[in-house]
């Protein structure tokens, strides 16, 4: 074997090359997820840096919401604190997959964050179709009116409602509470967290950072059966700003 690296005898590199490939095999099928998650994955659907105006071209805002970039971060919010708003990938998602992104408050004195998944029209639209009724970041309007989806709120601090004891997931139309978990991101955190989003067919899991804190599986018993394939959404309501970067998702490896 020819010896890249002279000052190190053929042992010692052969060490070093089985560590780089290991290195490099764990970055593709781990995916940075939670290390007790047990969840391997496979092909990069998709994924966006969230840092420059380019690497969110196709998003599609609803609402008010305005978005800005500094730093390798997109802040997102709603100038003047004017309502809330819903940002769309454009990635349709399959029944399966892993989401990953960074975020950062930047506003601890009242905000609440959401994902929206698996998001369809009531008859398997895409939620960008445009037979479906126009939405502008009206609550009722994602959950309990034209589409299918899962909710989670991961960061609770509504002025009414100020630091929320749970994290909520929820099953829509009709907003159906259908399992609560401890809080997600503190509401006194100004750390950079790392969102992971699992779902495993019926199998849902939220994790902040390495902690759990949705674990549900869909047995089809409330509101109809599992969803499926959909479309991914980031929500804040009107008071929040956090910045978000490196948004990524997989497939399930099979």
């Amino acid at each position: 074997m020819f010896n890249l690296f002279p000052n190190i005898n053929v042992y010692a590199y052969r060490i070093t090359l089985i560590s780089w490939i290991a290195i490099a095999l764990s970055s593709q099928v781990l995916a940075q997820s939670p290390s007790d998650s047990e969840v391997r994955t496979g092909e990069l659907l998709y994924k966006s840096s969230m840092a420059t105006e380019l690497s969110i071209k196709d998003w599609v805002m609803e609402g008010p919401g305005k978005v800005s970039f500094a730093d390798g971060w997109m802040t997102m919010e709603s100038p003047s604190e004017e309502s809330h708003h819903v940002f769309w990938c454009p990635e349709t998602l399959p029944d399966s997959f892993v989401a990953q992104w960074d975020m950062q408050n930047q506003h601890l004195e009242a905000g609440l964050c959401i994902v929206f998944f698996a998001a369809t029209g009531l008859k398997g639209e895409d939620v960008m179709d445009p037979s479906l009724p126009k939405r502008d970041g009206t609550f009722s309007q994602y959950n309990n009116e034209a589409l299918r989806n899962y909710h989670i709120s991961y960061y609770a601090h509504n002025p009414k409602l100020p630091a929320r004891p749970v994290a909520r997931l929820r099953k829509n139309p009709g907003k159906h509470i259908v399992y609560e978990g401890p809080p997600g991101i503190d509401v006194s955190s100004e750390r950079v967290h790392k969102v992971t989003l699992i779902k495993e067919g019926s199998h849902i899991r939220l994790f902040i950072d390495e902690r759990l804190i949705i674990d549900w599986v869909d047995q089809g018993e409330v509101n109809g059966a599992t969803l499926g394939s959909g479309k991914i959404a980031l929500r804040q309501m009107q008071w929040t700003r956090f910045r978000y970067r490196n948004f990524k998702v997989w497939a399930m490896q099979n």
